[in-house]
């Protein structure tokens, strides 16, 4: 596998690269393997004010798609909408904690 891009969001802001003076809210790794799976991974919180990023990391890359929750450590109610929707439309979510699986679950 090959990182192909990353993005770290701070509130609204949005820091490439990544610097250790600033603090991270979120960081989202873009990697593509061989047979053409982009996989999208959210590192830390996620909350409403970074959905229009990760919507914006989905659309560019709108083959297969699988996002990687496993390194997803706090959500709100908006983001858990957004991943259900996510999943309905045939997007994997691969590594999702028990919380955040019950909690899409609950708000179908």
């Amino acid at each position: 596998m090959r990182i192909k891009q990353v993005a770290v969001v701070q509130g609204l802001h949005i820091y490439r690269p990544w610097t250790p003076h600033k603090p991270m809210t979120l960081r989202i790794e873009t990697v593509s393997d061989t047979q053409g799976t982009t996989i999208i991974r959210p590192i830390g919180r996620i909350r409403a004010e970074h959905l229009d990023e990760l919507k914006a990391q989905i659309k560019c890359n709108a083959q297969t798609l699988v996002l990687d929750l496993e390194q997803v450590t706090l959500v709100d109610v908006d983001v858990v909408r957004f991943l259900g929707i996510c999943h309905s439309e045939g997007t994997e979510l691969l590594h999702s904690s028990p919380y955040i699986h019950e909690w899409i679950a609950r708000e179908r």
